[in-house]
């Protein structure tokens, strides 16, 4: 089983929940209708990883995240994530009204950094992504369409959740192609401050 770090201890998620299209200009950038109800696809444990890939089958696509472990009712940590999306199939697996997980849920699909205690203050969240010193992704709890708390709510209506499990709350606007050696660094701050920050180099 792979693993994360949360709170300084080492755990292993049963599942990584994700949130698509939560960011309107997203939605937007990428051609997709605003949908009727909140989008939820599963990655599964094997998906996890620390690493940062640019290639499996085909090139792949970063999407910068806001990302939190639930843990006894709630969400107690929360860090940077990375989900990484083969485009080119999920366009075609779209255009045939087909599942996205063959584009979504391939092994080193879900990168993260280590997670952080959240304890107050959860709608003042925003991320920044990095890549080779330029600012490239920027959102955060405000620009949300589904809130961290309607996630969850929502979530626990058709799924149980397990302690340790991972949700990916979405994505702003700026995705684009990982480039092999290209650096990543991303930023989850409360308030303006600074929670936690991770530095990937493409491989």
């Amino acid at each position: 089983m792979n693993r994360i770090e949360t709170l300084g201890k080492l755990i292993s998620p049963n599942k990584v929940i994700c949130i698509g299209r939560n960011y309107v200009e997203h939605i937007t950038e990428l051609g997709n209708e605003i949908p009727d109800d909140m989008v939820v696809f599963i990655k599964p444990n094997s998906s996890i990883s620390q690493q940062l890939i640019s290639f499996h089958q085909e090139e792949l696509h970063y999407e910068g995240e806001i990302c939190f472990v639930y843990n006894q009712g709630r969400f107690d940590s929360v860090g940077f994530g990375l989900d990484l999306t083969k485009r080119k199939l999920q366009g075609y697996l779209k255009s045939k009204g087909l599942p996205w997980e063959r584009a979504k849920a391939f092994d080193g699909s879900a990168v993260f950094s280590s997670f952080v205690a959240l304890e107050q203050g959860i709608e003042e969240l925003t991320l920044e992504l990095s890549i080779d010193g330029v600012l490239t992704q920027q959102g955060g709890v405000s620009l949300m369409m589904y809130k961290p708390a309607q996630i969850l709510e929502n979530i626990q209506q058709f799924m149980t959740l397990v302690d340790g499990d991972i949700v990916m709350t979405g994505t702003p606007k700026g995705v684009g192609v990982v480039t092999k050696g290209a650096s990543f660094h991303g930023k989850i701050k409360q308030a303006g401050q600074l929670l936690i920050e991770q530095q990937w180099i493409a491989s």
